[in-house]
């Protein structure tokens, strides 16, 4: 049992607007069988690190484009489904008008992986589908773009909340071992006991 990490350049644009972005793709699995996080910007690349493995799922944490452009890309070569909460349809059909998510994802769902287990977290505010995985066997949770190094995801663009995505990460993440690693969609991991004593800071600010 592993955890990859791949990192894949693009473009996010929402709003009317574009800016540049690296992105954290993650691999969780074993030598037989894996599963991808977050299939962003180069489905070449994702397959390549996937090689002869079997994908069991492209699953998204949330349908900004940076982080489902390659999905439907990568689901063709291999025939691996696509999991994404319902919530996030409008935005998935901004990148991918004709092609739905294979499989809608819920609260409290688990995924089943090389002998471990990703429970899904429902955490809206960065988008309305917005989910995390937690991996307890691995110490881990699966962030996407909810909660980065340093602090909430962004919420100053359509379809986001700052007070919903607090009330996630409050609820949602910061009851988790304060030695849970936080693997996120963008830039350096950090771990739950490192952001939780930042929270008011947080709201004090405002976003």
């Amino acid at each position: 049992m592993s955890v990859e990490h791949l990192i894949t350049s693009g473009q996010f644009t929402l709003d009317g607007g574009t800016w540049d972005v690296d992105n954290n793709v993650w691999l969780i699995g074993d030598d037989r069988e894996v599963v991808v996080i977050d299939a962003a910007h180069d489905a070449g690349a994702i397959a390549d690190t996937v090689g002869d493995r079997e994908l069991k799922a492209i699953v998204c944490t949330h349908a900004h484009n940076d982080h489902v452009n390659a999905a439907a890309a990568l689901a063709d070569r291999t025939g691996a489904p696509i999991w994404l909460h319902p919530a996030d349809a409008p935005l998935w059909e901004m990148v991918h008008p004709d092609r739905r998510p294979d499989r809608d994802l819920a609260d409290g769902d688990e995924i089943a992986v090389a002998g471990t287990t990703l429970k899904v977290l429902h955490t809206p505010g960065h988008a309305p589908g917005a989910i995390c995985l937690y991996a307890p066997d691995l110490s881990t949770v699966f962030t996407g773009d909810t909660l980065f190094n340093g602090g909430p995801g962004a919420t100053g663009r359509s379809f986001s909340d700052f007070g919903t995505i607090i009330t996630s990460i409050r609820e949602r993440l910061l009851t988790l071992p304060g030695d849970t690693i936080v693997r996120t969609g963008h830039g350096q991991d950090t771990a739950i006991g490192a952001e939780a004593p930042h929270l008011e800071e947080w709201i004090a600010r405002g976003h």
